[in-house]
C-alpha cells in the first residue's frame, strides 16, 4: 500500500535552467572544504566567483567534493545528474534532475529529482510527473547493509543519518511490507506508520489477503506491530484483530512448527496431515519430523533430512512409516497393514576428490506402501503407477593413470505387484584397459601384425539374493545368498584385408570361482522315488574358452533423385565370423555329472546350475555367425530456406535395421539359430522416435507337443515364424515446452542464491511431476507414448499356439483456456484390458500473488478431488485453504 507524501511530487516543467554547462558544488560544504577538483573544466571554484554561471550541465556529468564526517575524517561526496543541475545560491540549495545520484559514505540515492539543502544538511528526493501525467523516476535508496528500496519520496539528514521515507515497499523473507511513512534512526531501526503485510508485490495489493497495522517497528532481530487486522478483497475484518504482535526475525534457519492440513477420507475418516516440527541443526543439515492422524485409527510418520557441504557433496533421506487398518473391526477380515518406504539420494562433486566417485539413489520399502497411503501431497502420480522400485549405491576409483578402473555397487530391485525382491550386496568389477604386450615404446615405423595384438582383463564379483519382501529381513534369508567371481581375458587382433575388408580374430578365456555347487540325487519315499537337489558348500573352479575369426565391410548405395528428394544413401554393413567352442560337458573336465531321474532316464546336469555367472556350455560348437546392419538416410530440398545456407536437410529413414543369427555345424539338429532383428527411426522432423525388435524362427513345430522340429518352415510354405515382436514410440507435438521448463528452472535457481536443500529438492521434482510446475507462457503441450508387444507361444492346456498381445497408450499435456487459466491432464489406456489407467485433471488459476488449483481423479482406486488456494511467498506456503475428498478402496 504505497501512498505518496503530500506535496512530494515535482513537475518536470518547474525546472529553471541557464546556458552554462558547468557544475558548482563548492557551496555544499563551504565551511569544511579541504580539497576540491572541478571535473568540468570551469574556473577554480574555490574563488567562489560568479557562481551564477556554474548552474547547468546538459549532458551526463559527475562532480566530487571532500568533507569531514563526525570523526573528523575526510569523506567523498559524489553527485551525478544526467539532465541538469541548478544551484540556487540565494537559498544555498542544489537541485538535480533526471537520473540524479548522490553517494555519501555508505548511503546511496538515485531519483529523477533530488534537492540538497546545505543549510539543514537534508536531502529531499522524489519522482516527477511526465507529460502523460504518470509519476516516474521514484527514488531508489540504499542504506548501509541493506538491499535497494524503492519509495515515493524521502527526507534524509546525512549528518545525523535520520529521516522519513514515504510510500516504501520492502521484502522481508518472501513477503512484502508497505507503509505510508517510515523513519530510520541511528540504530538501523525502522518505525512504520499505517502499513500492510502481504504476499503481493504490486504498489497496492489489489486482491487476496493482507494484514494491515497502524504502527510498527522493524529491527534487526524482530518486528513489533501495534493493532493489526485482516484485509481480504479490500474488506477490513477488524473483529479478527490483535492489539499488538511480536515476531522474531532471524537471519538464519531456525526450528519451528510445521503447519498441518486437514481433510476427510472415506476409508480412514477425518485427518490432520503432515503436522510436525522443523529442526535446523546448522548450516549443513536440517531435518523435519511429520505425522498424520486419522479418526478411524490410521496414522503415518516420516523423518526427512537434507545435508549439504559446499563443493563436496549433498543429499538427503526420507523414512516413512504407515499403519492402516483394513476391513471391519471385530470381524475376521479385520487387520492392520504396516508399511514403510525409505529413500536416499547422495551426490558427490567430481572436483571434491578427483579419481574417486560415490553416488546413491535408494528407494525401497513394502510394495503396498503407496497403495495404502493413496494419492496425497507427498505421493505423486508416478509413485502410484510405478511397477517396481530400484536402488543403487555406487563407488568408483581410477588407478594407474586411468588404466585400471574399480567400481563397487549395491543394488536393489523390487516388483510392486508380486513383492519379489532382488538384492546385490555387493557387486564389484575391476577392469584393466586393453594393451599391446608385444609393442615397444621405442618402435619406429608402422606396427607389425603381432604388435597389434591386444590383451585385456576384467574381474567381476557378485553376492545376490532373490526372495519376497515379507521374508527379506528374516534369519533364514541369509542362507539363500549366492555368490561368485568371474575372470575374463580377451585377446584380439584386427587387420585390414583385401583392401575393402576388416579382419578380426579373437580368443576369449573365462574362469569362474564359486563357493557352492549343485548335486542331484534320488530319495526313496512312500509313493516312489523323487529327485532331490542339494547345495554343496566349498570352492569350485569352472573355465571355458572360445575362438572366432571374421570379416566385415561396408557397402554404399545411392538411389536416384525423386521429386524433392535429392538423394538417398543406403549403407549396408555385413559381417561373418567363424566360431569354435569345445564340449565342456565331457567327463574329463568334471563340470557335468549324470544321474538317473525318477523316470529311470539318465540325465546330465551341470554342477554350476543356477550359478550367478552360469557355467561352461554343453556340446561342441563350430559354426558361422552372421549379421547385416542397414542405415538409410535421405537429403531433401528445403523449400522454406531463402538464404541458401540450409538448402537441404537430412532425413533419417531407417537407423540400425539389423538381422543376426548363427549356424552350428556340430549340432545334431536345429543347426540354424533363431534370426533376431531390431531397428529404429524418427518421424515428423524427429518429433516421434520409433523402436522395434523381434525374432524369427526358421523351423516349424510339432502340432501335438509344440516343440521345435528339424524341419524348415519354408518347406511348409512359410519363410519363417514370427515368435515375438515389440514396438514402441513416444512423441511431443510441442518440443518448446520442455525447453521452456528447463529455462524456468534455471531462472528460479538464479533468483534463489540462498536456496536450501529442501527448496532444491522441490525444484528437482518439477522436472518429473507434471503437476508441480505450471508455465502459462506455453499455450499448449501434448506428449504421448505407445508400446506394444506380441508373443507367440505354445499353450499346453489348449494344445495349440496362442498369440499374446499387450498394448498401452499414455497421454499427458496441458492448454491455456485464458492467459490466467490452464488445464492439465494425464491419462492412459490399456488396449488389452480395455480400461483406462490412472486419469487426473488439474485446473490452475494464476491469482498474481496467490495460486488456485483444482485436482480431479474421476474414477479408479484413487478417485478424489481437491481445491487448494496457496500463497506464492515462501514464508506463507503453509497459509492455504484446502477442500479434499478422497475414496480409497483396499
Amino acid at each position: 500500500m504505497a501512498i505518496s507524501a503530500s506535496g512530494a511530487q515535482v513537475a518536470s516543467s518547474s525546472k529553471t535552467t541557464t546556458t552554462s554547462n558547468a557544475q558548482d558544488t563548492s557551496l555544499i560544504v563551504a565551511d569544511s572544504i579541504k580539497n576540491q577538483t572541478d571535473t568540468t573544466g570551469a574556473v577554480d571554484s574555490t574563488s567562489l566567483t560568479d557562481t551564477t554561471r556554474n548552474h547547468l550541465k546538459e549532458t551526463q556529468g559527475q562532480d566530487t567534493v571532500m568533507m569531514e564526517d563526525d570523526s573528523g575524517l575526510e569523506t567523498m561526496v559524489t553527485i551525478v545528474a544526467n539532465d541538469s543541475s541548478w544551484n540556487e545560491v540565494s537559498k544555498n540549495m542544489l537541485h538535480l534532475y533526471n537520473g540524479a545520484k548522490v553517494k555519501y559514505q555508505d548511503f546511496e540515492l538515485a531519483a529523477d529529482y533530488i534537492r540538497l539543502d546545505r543549510n539543514t544538511n537534508q536531502l529531499f528526493a522524489s519522482g516527477v510527473t511526465d507529460h502523460n501525467g504518470k509519476y516516474v523516476g521514484r527514488p531508489v535508496v540504499i542504506f548501509p547493509g541493506e538491499s535497494p528500496k524503492s519509495v515515493d519520496s524521502l527526507m534524509y539528514d546525512y549528518k545525523s543519518r535520520e529521516g522519513n521515507t514515504y510510500g516504501i515497499m520492502t521484502e522481508e523473507d518472501g513477503a512484502y511490507v508497505q507503509a505510508r511513512v517510515v523513519r530510520k534512526n541511528l540504530y538501523d531501526e525502522l518505525s512504520l506508520q499505517t502499513g500492510m503485510y502481504s504476499t503481493c508485490n504490486l504498489p497496492y495489493p489489489h486482491t487476496h489477503f493482507g494484514i494491515q497495522f497502524t504502527k510498527g517497528l522493524l529491527a534487526k532481530n524482530h518486528i513489533i506491530v501495534g493493532p493489526a487486522f485482516l484485509v481480504v478483497e479490500n474488506i477490513p475484518i477488524k473483529f479478527v484483530a490483535i492489539p499488538f504482535g511480536f515476531f522474531p526475525k532471524n537471519n538464519k534457519r531456525s526450528s519451528g512448527l510445521l503447519f498441518p492440513s486437514f481433510g476427510e477420507d472415506a476409508t480412514r475418516g477425518f485427518s490432520i496431515r503432515d503436522m510436525g516440527w522443523y529442526l535446523a541443526f546448522n548450516d549443513y543439515w536440517d531435518s523435519e519430523i511429520r505425522g498424520s492422524l486419522y479418526s478411524k485409527g490410521a496414522w503415518e510418520g516420516s523423518v526427512r533430512t537434507n545435508y549439504l557441504v559446499n563443493y563436496k557433496y549433498s543429499g538427503g533421506f526420507n523414512i516413512r512409516y504407515a499403519s492402516t487398518p483394513s476391513g471391519v473391526e471385530g470381524t475376521e477380515n479385520y487387520g492392520v497393514n504396516r508399511d514403510f518406504n525409505v529413500t536416499w539420494n547422495h551426490t558427490q562433486r567430481q572436483e571434491a576428490n578427483p579419481g574417486t566417485s560415490f553416488s546413491a539413489s535408494v528407494n525401497f520399502g513394502t510394495s503396498s506402501y503407496f497403495r495404502n497411503t493413496g494419492f496425497n501431497q507427498q505421493n505423486s502420480i508416478e509413485d502410484l503407477t510405478r511397477n517396481n522400485m530400484s536402488s543403487s549405491i555406487a563407488y568408483g576409483k581410477v588407478f594407474a593413470d586411468g588404466k585400471v578402473n574399480f567400481t563397487a555397487n549395491l543394488s536393489h530391485r523390487q516388483d510392486m505387484a508380486s513383492g519379489q525382491v532382488d538384492l546385490e550386496l555387493p557387486s564389484f568389477s575391476l577392469n584393466v584397459s586393453t594393451f599391446n604386450p608385444f609393442d615397444s615404446k621405442d618402435r619406429v615405423g608402422d606396427q607389425k601384425w603381432y604388435q597389434r595384438i591386444t590383451v585385456g582383463y576384467s574381474l567381476q564379483g557378485r553376492n545376490t539374493i532373490s526372495t519376497t519382501d515379507s521374508l527379506l529381513f528374516k534369519k533364514e534369508a541369509l542362507n539363500d545368498f549366492t555368490n561368485g567371481f568371474q575372470h575374463n581375458i580377451p585377446i584380439s587382433l584386427s587387420l585390414n584385408a583385401f583392401k575393402y575388408f576388416q579382419f578380426n580374430t579373437s580368443i576369449n578365456y573365462t574362469e569362474r570361482w564359486y563357493l557352492q555347487s549343485v548335486r542331484k540325487r534320488l530319495i526313496n519315499e512312500v509313493n516312489g522315488f523323487s529327485a532331490m537337489r542339494d547345495t554343496v558348500r566349498g570352492f569350485e573352479r569352472a573355465y571355458d574358452y572360445s575362438m572366432s575369426a571374421g570379416l566385415s565391410t561396408k557397402v554404399y548405395g545411392m538411389y536416384p533423385k525423386m521429386g524433392k528428394v535429392e538423394a538417398i544413401r543406403h549403407v549396408i554393413t555385413p559381417s561373418i565370423n567363424l566360431n569354435y567352442r569345445p564340449d565342456f560337458s565331457d567327463p574329463t573336465y568334471g563340470f557335468y555329472r549324470d544321474f538317473v531321474n525318477d523316470n529311470g532316464v539318465v540325465e546330465r546336469y551341470s554342477i554350476f546350475e543356477g550359478g550367478i555367472f552360469g557355467g561352461p556350455g554343453a556340446g561342441r560348437s563350430m559354426g558361422i555367425g552372421f549379421s547385416v546392419d542397414n542405415n538409410i538416410e535421405a537429403k531433401v530440398r528445403n523449400n522454406n530456406d531463402t538464404t541458401g545456407n540450409e538448402a537441404f536437410r537430412k532425413v533419417k529413414i531407417l537407423q540400425g535395421l539389423t538381422f543376426s543369427g548363427n549356424y552350428n555345424f556340430q549340432a545334431d539338429s536345429l543347426k540354424l539359430s533363431t534370426i533376431s532383428f531390431s531397428g529404429r527411426t524418427s518421424l515428423f522432423k524427429e518429433k516421434i522416435n520409433l523402436n522395434f525388435n523381434g525374432t524369427f524362427d526358421p523351423y516349424t513345430y510339432n502340432k501335438e507337443t509344440g516343440q521345435r522340429i528339424d524341419r524348415f518352415a519354408i518347406q511348409d510354405g512359410d519363410l519363417a515364424r514370427l515368435t515375438n515382436f515389440g514396438l514402441s514410440f513416444d512423441y511431443s507435438l510441442n518440443p518448446n515446452a520442455n525447453k521452456s521448463r528447463n529455462d524456468n528452472l534455471d531462472s528460479l535457481r538464479n533468483q534463489m542464491p540462498n536456496m536450501t536443500a529442501e527448496q532444491a529438492d522441490a525444484l528437482a521434482r518439477i522436472s518429473t511431476d507434471p503437476n508441480a510446475f505450471v508455465d502459462f507462457n506455453i499455450p499448449w503441450n501434448l506428449n504421448g507414448s505407445f508400446s506394444m508387444n506380441y508373443n507367440k507361444s505354445w499353450n499346453s492346456a489348449e494344445r495349440r499356439m496362442m498369440n499374446t498381445v499387450t498394448a498401452t497408450v499414455n497421454v499427458n499435456g496441458d492448454f491455456n483456456v485464458t492467459p490466467k487459466w490452464k488445464v492439465q491432464f494425464n491419462t492412459g489406456y490399456d488396449l488389452r484390458q480395455k480400461a483406462l489407467s490412472l486419469t487426473r485433471f488439474s485446473i490452475y488459476r494464476d491469482l498474481h500473488c496467490w495460486d488456485m488449483s483444482i485436482g480431479w481423479t474421476p474414477f479408479g482406486q484413487y478417485q478424489s478431488y481437491n481445491i487448494t488456494i496457496r500463497a506464492k511467498a515462501s514464508i506463507l506456503q503453509d497459509l492455504k485453504l484446502t477442500k479434499r475428498e478422497s475414496h480409497y478402496r483396499y
